[in-house]
């Protein structure tokens, strides 16, 4: 069983914005900077659990620090 749900790319992108992620652009993804590093988040709902995983994953997030910021 995934550690994170499955959830709408506003909310994930809300949460990340919490964590200092800014929005760069939008397209078929939304494109979050923060310094020099880049995250790529789809336009899609709902996000796919392990998708949404490997997303915290790469923002540095632990699931549980993640699931904090929802």
């Amino acid at each position: 069983m995934p550690k994170l749900p499955g959830i709408w790319h506003k909310d994930a992108i809300r949460a990340l914005e919490k964590a200092g992620w800014r929005v760069i652009r939008e397209g078929k993804h939304t494109i979050l900077g923060k310094g020099d590093a880049a995250l790529p988040i789809p336009r899609h709902n709902p996000i796919n659990a392990l998708t949404m995983g490997a997303i915290a994953k790469a923002a540095g997030l632990s699931p549980e620090a993640f699931r904090r910021l929802l």
